[in-house]
């Protein structure tokens, strides 16, 4: 029964963090994405935050989802969610209050998005505990690669910094993470304003469909040269 489990358990994983990504492929979560990633940490820190909502909510929905009424299940999905944001944001407000500050307004809009309810509603309301739990954090995870990719490209070409302000996020000891990769660089101010947000996703989608049309070429073109091969 594990060899049947495995494949599945690493099929969620993978289809949560790449192939269906909740950034790149489902574009998912575009408000936060455009406001908070001026910087890698803030992306980094928002996407982590949402990845251990989506874990927790994903959880409970699947225990509940035998005593949970078909007819109520969309507002009881919404109670649990908003109560552990509300949770994290309170947390967060008494034990890191200056990393609550940077976030702001965007902890508690972590409810407004619709990937939590998306994965509760079509996965974790039909399946077993565990695979719920991984499946909420893998999507988290990609959430999270989405909006530290976008950060990471608009903090480079918007002020030549990369993760500034990460020892706030994850202490002092990642300080050596807060790079200044450009010297003298003034900065491209339109890449911190929401519209190079969308410039920024637009790159990374070109090229992440440029590098899936390439690969899938590679793997069309292998298998005509192998039958050319055995004629001969």
């Amino acid at each position: 029964m594990s060899g049947n489990s495995q494949p599945r358990l690493r099929e969620i994983m993978v289809s949560g963090v790449w192939t269906n990504n909740v950034t790149f492929v489902q574009i998912l979560g575009l408000c936060p994405l455009m406001a908070i990633t001026t910087t890698a940490t803030n992306g980094l820190g928002l996407g982590l935050m949402t990845a251990m909502v989506l874990a927790c909510s994903n959880f409970l929905v699947s225990a509940l989802r035998k005593v949970t009424p078909s007819q109520i299940r969309i507002p009881v999905y919404i109670s649990i969610i908003a109560s552990l944001v509300t949770i994290l944001d309170l947390t967060m407000n008494a034990w890191m209050h200056d990393l609550h500050k940077v976030m702001g307004l965007f902890i508690p809009l972590i409810v407004a998005n619709c990937a939590l309810l998306g994965r509760a509603e079509a996965f974790a309301a039909h399946n077993r505990i565990f695979p719920a739990a991984l499946d909420g954090l893998a999507t988290g995870l990609g959430f999270t690669l989405g909006l530290t990719s976008v950060g990471a490209m608009r903090e480079i070409l918007g002020s030549g910094t990369l993760f500034s302000g990460a020892a706030l996020l994850l202490g002092p000891h990642f300080h050596f993470l807060e790079l200044h990769l450009l010297p003298g660089y003034r900065g491209f101010l339109l890449m911190l304003l929401p519209p190079g947000g969308f410039v920024v996703m637009g790159m990374l989608l070109s090229g992440i469909r440029l590098v899936k049309r390439l690969t899938s070429r590679a793997r069309a073109a292998q298998p005509s040269r192998e039958p050319a091969g055995g004629c001969h």
